[in-house]
């Protein structure tokens, strides 16, 4: 095992997951025994990924703004990083309504499936706290979100992981240190580059841990799905989100093809162990740690843009939960409201779906409160937002997983090109310990 490339260990561990799942699902007590004595490992390798995307943030944030010597840089790498992010998620947008207005998954759907649903989630709570959640962000105000940008008291924010305002804080105090001078700064960023290096290396320490996490991940997720009938109903639905995000995923390697020059297949290897661990968490944040070293370390992103392009991606990129927003309103539409499918509405889709993902939460299930929102804003019947999120709600964690894997590599992507435009894109990455040539470099 020690001779396996990280990607082909967290495989094998996907894999065995997937198997033993299934195996537990059908032993008396076996789903039980996984969610008592196996998806407790899963649970504290995501943890302990939440527990370094703060400090990462912070610290390479801050490292990155002051490696660059100059504000005026600040403002250069900004405009790129977000133009190029809204750029790919309008995209992302329009192939997800091209698709599901092609293949219509929800047209013609039979009433017993979907009174199915309605039975098997009448009372789940979480249906009802997604709409709340999403209907306080919706009657907040215009311009609630510009507001929650900006703390007032940060330690809070830390506590609550409210990644936009630490975001906010990690720039403002970078660019206070540009603005004292090398000097006065020298104590406090020593601090910051220091807190970088501890960080990264608590990924390396963690990472030894991913393929049996993974393992148990995977295994939890297959004892949730019992119902198969469901399942393969709204198999068509799926299968379009899924066509969609591969498309996408296609649209990034294209795009590190023709502007960075770098081979796909490459970039594919180099990112795969971040992609798995976004597949098996279902959270851009907890993968946070490890997309940062695999796209400075691997794809020879330089710190000061990796610092700065990943922690604002894994907050307002969400390529994959955009793509996935078009999709459902549209199918939801479909099965439960059907005059609602106008052009125009279409159109609000794309610039609702589009301000919705800026500032999303990079957890699993928060394209849920998107959607709500995203229904709310073309004026869909209150009465029936229960129904529809039941309609999707079934296969919406396999989905959510997925979409978090386009989330991930739309970051990396976005960092090589911003890389490649700032002269910062290097040839010769470095490996680290868990690399599967470290022993050969060593």
């Amino acid at each position: 095992m020690k001779k396996l490339a990280m990607h082909w260990k967290i495989i094998i561990g996907m894999i065995l997951g997937i198997i033993f799942g299934f195996i537990m699902n059908n032993v008396d007590g076996g789903r039980g025994f996984v969610g008592d004595w196996i998806a407790p490992f899963g649970k504290i390798f995501i943890n302990l990924l939440k527990l370094i995307a703060v400090p990462l943030i912070l610290a390479s944030l801050i490292k990155g703004i002051t490696d660059l010597k100059d504000i005026s840089k600040i403002k250069n790498m900004g405009l790129r990083t977000l133009g190029i992010y809204m750029g790919t998620t309008v995209i992302a947008i329009a192939i997800g309504l091209a698709l599901v207005n092609t293949v219509k998954p929800g047209v013609g759907m039979p009433e017993d499936t979907i009174e199915k649903i309605k039975l098997r989630y009448a009372n789940d709570t979480g249906i009802a706290d997604k709409i709340t959640e999403a209907s306080a962000r919706t009657n907040a105000g215009p311009l609630q979100a510009l507001v929650d940008i900006f703390p007032s008291n940060i330690f809070q924010s830390f506590v609550e992981a409210s990644m936009l305002q630490i975001i906010f804080f990690a720039l403002f105090v970078g660019i206070c240190l540009l603005l004292i001078g090398e000097e006065k700064a020298k104590p406090l960023t020593g601090f910051f580059n220091s807190l970088n290096d501890v960080v990264m290396k608590m990924v390396d320490l963690i990472m030894l841990s991913a393929p049996y996490a993974v393992f148990a991940l995977m295994a939890n997720v297959i004892i949730a799905f019992d119902d198969t009938e469901i399942l393969l109903k709204l198999l068509l639905y799926a299968f379009c989100v899924f066509i969609g995000l591969v498309l996408m995923i296609g649209v990034y390697l294209i795009l590190v093809a023709v502007y960075t020059k770098k081979s796909p297949l490459w970039f594919l290897k180099q990112i795969s162990p971040a992609q798995l661990l976004a597949f098996s968490t279902s959270s851009s944040a907890a993968t946070l740690p490890v997309t940062m070293e695999r796209v400075e370390e691997h794809l020879g992103v330089d710190g000061e843009v990796a610092g700065f392009v990943l922690p604002v991606g894994a907050t307002v990129n969400m390529d994959g939960t955009s793509l996935y927003q078009g999709i459902a309103a549209v199918f939801i539409m479909q099965v439960v409201w059907p005059e609602g499918l106008t052009f125009t509405n279409q159109l609000v889709i794309i610039g609702t779906a589009l301000l919705a993902s800026i500032g999303s939460a990079a957890v699993p299930s928060a394209g849920i409160v998107m959607l709500v929102i995203v229904l709310e804003s073309i004026g869909f019947p209150a009465e029936l937002l229960p129904i529809g999120l039941a309609l999707i709600f079934a296969v919406d964690r396999p989905l959510d997983m997925c979409r978090t894997v386009v989330n991930v590599t739309g970051d990396a992507t976005v960092a090589m090109i911003v890389a490649k435009s700032l002269g910062k894109l290097h040839d010769n990455p470095k490996p680290n310990e868990w690399d599967d040539n470290y022993e050969e470099v060593k």
